[in-house]
């Protein structure tokens, strides 16, 4: 069974960083296609950012300041996030596209 893994969520001032990782336990299928999603509170899950083998893309407010990676032979997804605002914060997910599995969420927290 595929398991997602967030880690490297926490507090930080504006204008700071945060690096976000997804361990992905599972096929190389399950790497095929990875995002990032984030929830703030009272709000609906959002889409941030998203990779595949070829490309990338980003939702236009973070584009710019995050950058999505992944490391296959660490079986890992990461989230760069720079010039990070209040407004970024939220609880974010990691999510397999090929097998439609969530992670179970890190917070981050942007204090201004």
């Amino acid at each position: 069974q595929v398991q997602l893994m967030e880690s490297g969520g926490g507090l930080v001032q504006a204008g700071g960083s945060l690096r976000l990782s997804c361990v992905v336990y599972g096929n190389s299928f399950s790497m095929s296609a990875l995002g990032w999603y984030r929830q703030a509170p009272g709000k609906t899950r959002e889409w941030v950012a998203a990779i595949t083998r070829d490309t990338t893309e980003y939702e236009v407010f973070v584009k710019g300041r995050f950058v999505i990676s992944r490391d296959v032979a660490k079986n890992t997804c990461y989230l760069q996030m720079n010039s990070l605002e209040p407004e970024d914060t939220g609880v974010y997910y990691c999510y397999s596209y090929g097998e439609k599995v969530w992670g179970q969420g890190t917070q981050v927290t942007v204090s201004s």
